[in-house]
């Protein structure tokens, strides 16, 4: 058995009330509910605020280059299939300089968890835009505001064929913990993005889910095998219409639970899945947290382990020595 306290390291060197803090504690919570030992676990990170979380964590750590965490993450796997790999990434580490390392990792799944911990902004150059950060956002390197959309994770994970996608909010320990641990049963690239506020340079980017009652009014927590309800009282649900999604409030019109959609996170399509995640405040959805997708497929690490094992059942030989003797040898005197 393993505590919380089995997985923490140092003292963590972020501003006060930054979201990583909060996600620091569930993901120790998590390593330990989990029980996979410290010295089987390996965390990799790229460059900014939250990639400093290596050092916070008593496993194997490296924090390695800007963008390229998922590239040495894969590496780790693949060397050594037995250990827990946990990759920490902000939106700019993850998406930008690191964006086709993203895609890749998904579309080969690799075995690897996927941590991109969203605030909208570069916090450690000092404010500038990221590729998350919305049209039109005033930031150091866009005073007069960004003039192209940004990237939305729960879109880039699907498009590139990724298997696993769920969503936390970092103030949210209990969602956060369980989207974790599912992550990690997951066999194969999982992508679990937690949104959170940069309190230094944009703060409030989360704020109508920020708290527990704004959670309550703004967002809808989707369990598989569930119907897709939510409110303060559980008085709304969502159905299909068309090729979308409707808002309905439970009992007007007739409208009863039966009549709401069930969410299935292991469906191969993803089209209502997609539609869960790309939901947003702004028109009238709430915003999904949970797992929404969660669909078994091959693995990288395991495809190429298994490809090795074939391909050594067939050679003749089987090390360097019995390479040489296959083909005709000379003895030179």
């Amino acid at each position: 058995m393993f505590t919380s306290q089995d997985y923490k390291k140092g003292q963590p060197r972020w501003c006060p009330g930054c979201g990583d803090h909060f996600f620091l504690a569930s993901l120790h919570k998590a390593m330990a509910e989990l029980g996979v030992p410290p010295h089987q676990t390996a965390v990799i990170s790229g460059i900014g605020c939250s990639s400093r979380l290596p050092y916070y964590v008593s496993t194997y750590a490296m924090q390695t280059i800007h963008g390229r965490a998922a590239a040495i993450a894969t590496g780790v796997k693949v060397a050594n299939p037995e250990l827990a790999v946990w990759q920490i990434s902000g939106d700019g580490d993850g998406l930008a300089i690191g964006g086709n390392h993203f895609i890749h990792a998904m579309r080969r799944n690799v075995d690897i968890n996927v941590i991109l911990l969203n605030n909208r902004i570069y916090g450690l150059t000092k404010g500038q835009y990221s590729p998350t950060s919305p049209r039109g956002f005033v930031s150091k390197s866009s005073p007069y505001g960004t003039v192209e959309d940004p990237f939305r994770p729960a879109e880039l994970c699907f498009g590139a064929r990724g298997h696993f996608f769920a969503r936390a909010v970092a103030t949210d320990a209990a969602g956060t913990v369980e989207v974790l641990k599912a992550a990690y049963r997951h066999k194969g690239a999982s992508v679990c993005e937690i949104m959170q506020n940069c309190v230094i340079f944009n703060n409030g980017a989360f704020d109508a889910i920020y708290t527990k009652e704004g959670r309550k009014k703004n967002t809808i927590y989707v369990k598989h095998g569930e119907p897709l309800i939510f409110g303060e009282n559980n008085e709304y649900g969502l159905m299909q219409e068309g090729f979308g999604l409707k808002v309905v409030k439970l009992g007007e019109n007739g409208i009863t639970e039966k009549d709401i959609l069930v969410h299935d996170a292991h469906c191969e399509d993803n089209t209502l899945q997609l539609k869960l995640a790309m939901m947003d405040n702004e028109h009238g959805f709430p915003v999904a947290l949970g797992v929404i997708r969660d669909v078994d497929a091959p693995t990288y690490n395991g495809s190429v382990h298994a490809q090795i094992e074939e391909v050594k059942a067939m050679k003749k030989y089987h090390n360097f020595a019995e390479l040489l003797e296959t083909n005709d040898t000379w003895e030179v005197k």
